[in-house]
Parts: structure tokens; C-alpha cells; sequence
């Protein structure tokens, strides 16, 4: 059963196991560093849909069966399915996962989503709620501008500062503990806003949230950085990780050496056009989905912290000159339990 050591972290006492994941992509993630990791590249945007909102339920569903596939496990054998995507009233989730007629919460963190969806899913299976729970989130730059920013048509600049959304998807199915990857701890964020408001600097808005949760959980748990092999943030970008790693410098705490981010990660940012990096709901879930719990799986990677960040704006909100809160939700995934 979890315990509470904090405000806002959980200690899952039963180590639930990450029993299966898959990551789908689009063409521009396959053709970045972390392509032989993804289960499946789609060389169309469209991924022969009508429309790109119909190409991202298809996305999410493809993730989704794909972990089940590689669990050896039927729809009806989920107990419960969090959901979420980036578009209005989370569209992709429901269209996507309501033939599967899986038990639903839909969920909405922006980009936050899978580590909302991943703690949930712990916290229920720990808790004995579930023997079998799943995560699953999505993004598609297609339809994310759309609705975000500007008709793909306009062809308008993208300043330095911004971000590429991901085409992807991930899915992790939780289940009773019995292998690696196990998650040890989940830490819930808070909504934090610095007064940034340029829809264009995603990263500048969500880095506040990232380190108010590490610095919360590093205290509660009595670690520091140097514990851990890896803290990865989603998706902050290369802007946004250097304030990161500055605003903790702040506070005394340092986690240069062990930090990177599935913004950087996903994308060569040299060779493709993303600018500061990936973003999108779907980016840290297929970044966590493939290339990161493979790692813990195989044992290259002991002790991780995946913060994955969210940017809480609306266009309405935007249209309104309202500022961007930011949130950011941890989990805590390790090879051994105890470790």
C-alpha cells in the first residue's frame, strides 16, 4: 500500500512493474537518434486518415495495442486506462480507446500527461485497485498547431525559442510487481507561474514547475541528484533545461551532471529543424515508452527520475492574454526494488 512521505509523494510500497510499453512515431521522430527504439515509424502524417486529429487516435489506439501485444494480454485484462492528449475536450483519447472498452479516466496535463497517467496507474495497481493498469498519451504537430498557434498554411516564422511538437505515442501497461522497470515513488507537482506568456517559450514557462517538484521530492525522499543515474525532464527543451539547472542552482541543488530531457533527446538538433527542441505531449511518452525503460529494463540505467512538464494554457486563455502555468509530475522508476 503507498505511503505518504510528503505533501505530495507517495512511496508505492509494492513496487508495481512496468510489465510492457510501446512508443509510435511519424516520420520526422523516425528519422532522429532514437529511431530503433520505437515500435512502429509512420512515413505519413496522415497515417492514411482524413484528418490529422483522426491520424492521432489512430496513433494512441496503435500504442496501446502494440503494449498489449508485447504483454500477451487482452483489452479486457486492463482494469483501468488513463488517458489524455494536448487537443480540445482530449478528442484523440476518446475517439482513439473507445472501441477498446477499457474502464476511462481522461486525463488533461498538457505535456505533463504520461507522468500524470504512469502515477496513477502505479498508485491504483499498488494500492490493490488494479492487477492491471494502463497509461497512454499522444501529441501530432499537425494538429496541435492547428488548434494552438497558427493554420500550417500561414507558413508564419518560428522564433528561436520555440518548440517542435512530436508526431508520437506511448503506452505503459502496470501491472503486480514482478521485473524491471518498478516503480518505487510517484511525486504530484504544483501549478506554478513565473508570469511568462509567449506561447512560443514553452520551455521558460514549464522550467519553474520541473523544479519546484525535483527539489520537493529530493527533500522528501532524502536523496540528492548525484543518487540517481538520470533525471529527465519532458519537454523543456534546450532553453528551458538551462533554467532549470539554473533555478535549482538557486536553491543549492545541482543536477548538471545527471540531467537531460526527451526535448533533446528525440530529435539530432543539428540536423533537423526543431529549434530548441521536441515537445508535445507525445514526446516524453514515446521517449519513456521506448527508449528509457528499455534502459532501465536492461539494466543500464539503476535509478531514474522522469519529471515530465506541462504548459496549462488554452488558446482562449492566450487570446485573453492570460499568462502560462506550468506543472510537473514525477515518477520514480528503478532496476531493483529497494534501490
Amino acid at each position: 500500500m503507498s505511503q505518504k512521505i510528503g505533501r505530495s509523494t507517495l512511496l508505492l510500497n509494492s513496487y508495481p512493474s512496468v510489465k510492457a510499453f510501446a512508443a509510435i512515431v511519424g516520420k520526422k521522430e523516425g528519422e532522429g537518434p532514437l529511431a530503433r527504439h520505437f515500435d512502429v515509424i509512420f512515413d505519413d502524417t496522415t497515417l492514411g486518415e482524413e484528418t490529422w486529429e483522426k491520424a492521432e487516435s489512430r496513433m494512441q489506439r496503435e500504442a496501446v495495442i502494440k503494449a498489449l501485444e508485447k504483454a500477451k494480454s487482452a483489452s479486457t485484462e486492463i482494469d483501468f486506462i488513463f488517458a489524455g492528449d494536448l487537443l480540445n475536450q482530449c478528442i484523440s483519447s476518446h475517439y482513439g480507446l473507445r472501441d477498446l472498452n477499457i474502464p476511462f479516466y481522461g486525463l488533461y496535463g498538457a505535456c505533463s500527461t504520461m507522468a500524470e497517467g504512469l502515477s496513477l496507474a502505479s498508485i491504483f495497481v499498488d494500492n490493490g485497485l488494479a492487477k492491471h493498469a494502463m497509461a497512454v498519451t499522444s501529441s501530432h504537430f499537425c494538429s496541435a498547431e492547428r488548434q494552438f498557434r497558427l493554420p500550417l498554411e500561414y507558413g508564419g516564422q518560428r522564433p528561436p525559442t520555440s518548440q517542435w511538437t512530436a508526431t508520437a505515442a506511448g503506452a505503459a501497461m502496470v501491472a503486480e510487481s514482478a521485473g524491471p522497470p518498478y516503480v518505487k515513488a510517484t511525486c504530484a507537482g504544483t501549478i506554478t507561474d513565473l508570469g511568462i506568456k509567449d506561447i512560443n517559450n514553452m520551455g521558460a514557462a514549464m522550467a519553474p514547475a520541473a523544479a519546484h517538484t525535483i527539489k520537493t521530492y529530493l527533500y522528501d525522499s532524502h536523496t540528492a541528484p548525484q543518487d540517481y543515474d538520470l533525471i529527465i525532464t519532458g519537454d523543456l527543451g534546450m532553453i528551458g533545461s538551462d533554467l532549470l539547472i539554473d533555478l535549482l542552482k538557486r536553491e543549492g541543488i545541482d543536477i548538471s551532471k545527471v540531467h537531460n530531457d526527451c526535448g533533446k533527446l528525440l530529435y539530432d538538433l543539428e540536423a533537423q529543424d526543431v529549434h530548441a527542441g521536441g515537445s508535445g505531449a507525445g514526446c516524453s511518452a514515446s521517449v519513456l515508452c521506448s527508449y528509457l525503460l528499455t534502459r532501465i529494463q536492461e539494466g543500464a540505467l539503476q535509478n531514474v527520475l522522469f519529471v515530465a512538464t506541462g504548459a496549462l494554457m488554452s488558446t482562449t486563455s492566450f487570446q485573453q492574454g492570460e499568462t502560462i502555468p506550468g506543472i510537473a509530475h514525477l515518477v520514480h522508476l528503478t532496476y531493483q526494488k529497494g534501490n
